[in-house]
C-alpha cells in the first residue's frame, strides 16, 4: 500500500477532522430530501417551480436581474465567457495564469469555443489593477477569481475590484466574477453577496464547496445574459431531464450553512496560527482572509505523510487526505485546508496535542538532517 493510502486510510479511521462539513456520501442527499414533501413535483428540462423558484431566490441573494441553475461551474462559465465574447466580436478573455479553466479543464475553452485566453499577472499573486491597465490586447471579458484557489485563496484589496469594475465599464470590458467560494470571502470583505457581485456582469457561484450540497452552480446576471445562457445550456447537454437533487441539497445546505461563513472564517485564522505555530510549517497566506487556506511543510511529502498518519493514529485527529510537491520546490510539499463544520467539534485539548506532536517532529527532523 502507499504513502498516500495510508494518509487517506488513517484520515478515513479518525474521531476529528480538519476540514470540511462531512463525510460525502448519501447522507447528504438523504438529509436534504428528507424534509421534503414526496408530491413535490421535481424540475422539467429546466423548467418548474422547483427550478425556477431556486433561481429567483439565487437572483435576489446576488443583487442580480436573473440567475440559472447549471449541472457544474466549468459548464457555466465556459458559456459565461461565450456569451461575452460573442457579443463583443472578440474571441479573446483574459485571466490568471492559475484559472480553473487554464488549469483544471482540458483546454476546453478553446476547444469548444474556439477561445483564446490573455494571462494576466504571475503564479504567485492575486491579478490587480495594473495588471489590467497594462493589457495590450483587447479581450471581451476579464475573469476575476475570487479567492485565487490555488495560491492559498488569497484576495486583493476591495478598493482594486472597485477601480477594475470601473475601468472595464469604461472600456466596454465585460467583467465575470468566478465566485465559486463567494459566500466564503464575504466575511474578509465585509459586504454583502450582492454589494460585492454589483461589480461584476455575470456571476458564478457553487453548491458543493463551502456549503456541501451534492453539485451544481449557479450563473447570474441580467435577463438576456441568462436567456443566452439556457441556450447555451441546452448545447451544452445540461437541461438533464431533471436536476431536482442538486437543487434540493443546494437549498438545503445554503440555508443550513451560509450564514456560518463569519464562523468558518475566524476558524480558519485560528488553524493558521496553529500552523505557523509549527517548525518548518507555514500557512500561506498567513494570516487566511477566507475559510481557506495552504499548509506548506519544509520537507518533501515522503517524510511528511508518515508524520501525519502517526498523529492521526495517536490524537484521532486527521489532517488532509493527501499532500503534493509545493510547485516552487518539490524538496517541500502542501496541501489546501478548507473550514466547515468539522473543525468546531474538535476539543481544544486534542488540537494542542496534535499539533504539539508536529512541532516535535518537524524539529526532531530538520536537527537529523
Amino acid at each position: 500500500m502507499s504513502e498516500n493510502n495510508l494518509l487517506l486510510e488513517a484520515l478515513g479511521q479518525t474521531a476529528y477532522q480538519l476540514s470540511g462539513n462531512r463525510k460525502r456520501n448519501l447522507q447528504v442527499l438523504k438529509d436534504a430530501l428528507d424534509p421534503l414533501d414526496g408530491s413535490l413535483a421535481s424540475d422539467q428540462y429546466g423548467t418548474g417551480k422547483l427550478i425556477e423558484d431556486f433561481q429567483n431566490k439565487m437572483a435576489a441573494f446576488l443583487g442580480k436581474e436573473s440567475a440559472v441553475f447549471f449541472p457544474s461551474g466549468t459548464m457555466a462559465q465556459q458559456i459565461a465567457l461565450r456569451i461575452w465574447c460573442d457579443e463583443a466580436g472578440n474571441k479573446k478573455v483574459a485571466y490568471h495564469p492559475l484559472s480553473h479553466l487554464e488549469i483544471h479543464e482540458e483546454n476546453g475553452l478553446k476547444e469548444l469555443h474556439h477561445i483564446e485566453a490573455v494571462l494576466l499577472a504571475d503564479t504567485s499573486r492575486t491579478i490587480v489593477l495594473d495588471d489590467v491597465l497594462g493589457m495590450k490586447e483587447e479581450v471581451a471579458c476579464l475573469l476575476l477569481e475570487l479567492p485565487q484557489r490555488e495560491i492559498g485563496g488569497v484576495l486583493p484589496p476591495y478598493e482594486d475590484l472597485e477601480a477594475i469594475s470601473a475601468y472595464c465599464r469604461e472600456r466596454g470590458i465585460k467583467l465575470h466574477l468566478d465566485g465559486a467560494r463567494l459566500l466564503e470571502v464575504l466575511p474578509y470583505y465585509q459586504k454583502t453577496a450582492a454589494e460585492l457581485c454589483s461589480l461584476f456582469d455575470s456571476v458564478y457561484m457553487s453548491f458543493y464547496k463551502g456549503i456541501g450540497g451534492v453539485a451544481g452552480a449557479i450563473l447570474a446576471g441580467s435577463e438576456a445574459f441568462t436567456t443566452v445562457s439556457k441556450v447555451w445550456k441546452r448545447r451544452h447537454g445540461g437541461d438533464l431531464i431533471s436536476l431536482y437533487p442538486y437543487i434540493v441539497s443546494a437549498d438545503y445546505y445554503f440555508e443550513q450553512r451560509a450564514h456560518k461563513m463569519e464562523q468558518y472564517y475566524a476558524g480558519a485564522v485560528e488553524l493558521a496560527g496553529y500552523f505557523n505555530g509549527c517548525h518548518g510549517v507555514e500557512a500561506r497566506p498567513q494570516v487566511p482572509v477566507s475559510n481557506m487556506f495552504h499548509v506548506h511543510f519544509a520537507w518533501p511529502k515522503e517524510q511528511v505523510e508518515p508524520v501525519l498518519v502517526r498523529i492521526a493514529q495517536q490524537t484521532g485527529i486527521g489532517f488532509t487526505h493527501y499532500l503534493r510537491p509545493a510547485r516552487e520546490n518539490e524538496s517541500s510539499c502542501y496541501y489546501e485546508v478548507s473550514i466547515g463544520d468539522l473543525y468546531a467539534g474538535i476539543p481544544q485539548e486534542k488540537l494542542h496535542e496534535a499539533f504539539q506532536l508536529l512541532d516535535d517532529a518537524m524539529r526532531a527532523g530538520s536537527e537529523g538532517k
